[in-house]
C-alpha cells in the first residue's frame, strides 16, 4: 500500500476528506444531488507542524474544528425549512451578522462537546477508581483499573449510539470515507464496484486515534503521583494534549509502515472499527468519490506510484 496523504471523516449524509492545505465536504442533498464545498486550511507547512509531538497536538485541535464547521455545513441541508435562512436575500452586513452567530454557535458547540468528553471519558472513570483506594494499595493497579474502565465506558458509549438511525448512517458514511482511501492507496481506480471490494478498515481512522490515546495515557496517568485529588485529575487533564501528540505519532507512523510490531499494536483500534465504520451502499460511496476527486487528484497518484503496487 502507498501512502496517499490523504485523510477524512463522516458528516451528516457526507463525507468530508482532506488533503494539505484544502479539505472538501460532499453532502447528500434531500433532493438526491451531491453539494460538494472546497476550502482551504491554514498552512500545514509552518514549523508547528514540523516538531513531533507538538504537530499531534496542533493537527488535533485543527481537526476538532474543521470536523465541527463541515458538520454544521452538512447539517444545514437538512434544517426544519422554518429555521432555514435564505443567505441570497440578505445584504453584506446581515451576513456577517450571520456568519458571526454561526462562527459563535460553532465555538460554544465545540468548547460543550470537549467539556463532555472531558468528563465522561476522563473525569468519570477517575473518581469511580478512587473508591478502590481503600482496597487496593497500588497506585500502578489503580491506574491500569482506571484505563480499562475508561475504555469500557468509550465502547458503551459507542455501542449506545450505533442504535440511532442518524448514526446508523454516519458509520456508513464513515465506511465509504475508508474505502475510497484504501482503493485509491491500493493502485485501483476510483469506481464504485472498486471502492465497493475494497476493505472498511484503515489504520490511520480517527477510532483507532482514540483507542490509542485512552491506551496510551494508562502508562502516562502512572507516573502521576500527587496526593492531591484535585490536582491529581488537573494533571491527568493538562497531559491529555502530550498524550494526543504521542498518539499521533503512532498514528502516522500505522499508516505509512507495513512493520509487523506496529501492526499489533494497530490491531486493537482496528477491532473496535467493527462498531464504528459500516459498509456503504453505492450513493454513499458517490459521495465519497466526489470528496475525494475535490481535493486529490488519484488518477496522477496512481500513475506516478504504479511501480510500487
Amino acid at each position: 500500500m502507498k501512502y496517499s496523504g490523504i485523510g477524512g471523516q463522516a458528516v451528516m449524509e457526507g463525507v468530508m476528506m482532506r488533503n494539505g492545505n484544502k479539505y472538501a465536504v460532499a453532502v447528500r442533498k434531500p433532493d438526491n444531488d451531491i453539494a460538494v464545498d472546497v476550502k482551504n486550511t491554514k498552512d500545514i507547512n509552518n514549523i508547528w507542524h514540523k516538531i513531533p509531538i507538538i504537530r499531534g497536538v496542533v493537527s488535533f485541535f485543527d481537526s476538532l474544528v474543521i470536523g465541527l464547521s463541515t458538520l454544521m455545513y452538512s447539517a444545514s441541508f437538512f434544517e426544519d425549512e422554518e429555521e432555514s435562512v435564505d443567505k441570497s436575500t440578505l445584504t453584506d452586513a446581515e451576513l456577517k451578522k450571520l456568519e458571526r452567530k454561526e462562527k459563535a454557535e460553532m465555538g460554544g458547540t465545540l468548547v460543550v462537546s470537549f467539556v463532555l468528553a472531558l468528563g465522561i471519558f476522563f473525569a468519570l472513570p477517575y473518581f469511580i477508581s478512587l473508591g478502590l483506594n481503600k482496597y487496593i494499595q497500588s497506585q500502578t493497579l489503580i491506574a491500569l483499573i482506571e484505563g480499562i474502565l475508561r475504555i469500557a465506558i468509550f465502547i458503551g458509549y459507542i455501542v449506545a449510539i450505533s442504535h440511532m438511525e442518524d448514526i446508523k448512517r454516519t458509520f456508513m458514511y464513515h465506511g465509504a470515507e475508508h474505502k475510497c482511501i484504501n482503493c485509491v492507496e491500493a493502485g485501483k481506480e476510483l469506481t464504485v464496484e472498486n471502492v465497493r471490494s475494497s476493505t472498511r478498515f484503515h489504520k490511520r481512522c480517527g477510532t483507532s486515534f482514540i483507542f490509542i490515546v485512552f491506551i496510551i495515557s494508562v502508562f502516562v496517568f502512572m507516573f502521576i503521583t500527587f496526593e492531591n485529588v484535585w490536582l491529581k485529575l488537573v494533571a491527568r487533564l493538562l497531559l491529555i494534549p502530550v498524550i494526543a501528540g504521542i498518539s499521533y505519532e503512532f498514528i502516522r507512523l500505522a499508516g505509512r509502515s507495513e512493520n509487523k510490531v506496529v501492526d499489533v499494536f494497530s490491531k486493537p483500534g482496528l477491532w473496535l472499527q467493527k462498531l464504528t465504520v459500516k459498509e456503504p451502499d453505492d450513493e454513499m460511496i458517490e459521495v465519497g468519490i466526489a470528496s475525494v476527486e475535490a481535493v486529490f487528484d488519484w488518477k496522477d497518484f496512481i500513475e506516478s506510484n504504479k511501480e510500487c503496487f
